[in-house]
């Protein structure tokens, strides 16, 4: 199979085999506190978040959190986390309310939390993908480099392109209820792309390199 998921692709099992593999990429990246971090936002902070339902919030110190698994899966910017972990309690559960509640109308709920310090689309779409994954993907480096081309504008415009792109994918896919929806698109992208990174000299080296 080839290293990288073009994002045109139609072949449900490549995708498959891409998401599949979102955990053992995690682990290759070696960063000791990532693995807990990742299990703590795929699987802890969506039930803490709905347990909280019909008013669900976020707290500081979950934020925080989620700023360390959005760092430590992507590039890390100190500067964010600090941002993040002096937030006011209220002032980050007011926001985040608000936000979830905002929902489905994503433009409105990320503004919402762009109001905080530290907090721009790319970590508000992290917040929205924690509670609604199947309307709001994560908002990765590496998910909207493949699906849009760029990866260096952060705008609410730019991630309301590329949620319609994830969101319209996951429809060509659809396995019945076996998928997250635009999330999982991005954790198969993300695989991918790591991989891709981590084996640069495999099978296609002469071939992909342009001069």
């Amino acid at each position: 199979m080839a290293m990288e998921l073009d994002f045109k692709c139609s072949d449900v099992g490549a995708w498959k085999e891409a998401l599949s593999s979102y955990e053992s990429r995690i682990e290759s990246l070696n960063k000791p506190e990532l693995v807990a971090l990742d299990q703590f936002y795929r699987l802890k902070l969506p039930s803490l978040l709905h347990d909280r339902d019909p008013n669900p919030y976020l707290t500081t110190s979950e934020l925080s959190q989620l700023m360390k698994w959005k760092l430590s899966r992507g590039k890390w910017r100190p500067r964010l986390l600090d941002f993040v972990s002096s937030l006011d309690d209220s002032v980050v559960k007011s926001a985040s309310e608000k936000a979830f509640k905002s929902l489905p109308d994503i433009s409105k709920a990320v503004k919402e939390l762009t109001v905080l310090k530290g907090v721009g689309p790319a970590t508000a779409s992290a917040v929205l993908a924690a509670y609604a994954p199947d309307i709001a993907p994560f908002m990765s480096d590496e998910a909207v480099e493949v699906a849009l081309g760029n990866s260096k504008d952060y705008s609410l415009r730019q991630y309301l392109l590329f949620v319609t792109k994830l969101q319209d994918k996951a429809k060509e896919l659809k396995l019945k209820g076996e998928w997250d929806g635009p999330s999982d698109i991005e954790r198969a992208l993300w695989s991918c792309t790591v991989r891709a990174k981590s084996q640069p000299e495999k099978s296609s080296s002469g071939k992909k390199r342009k001069r």
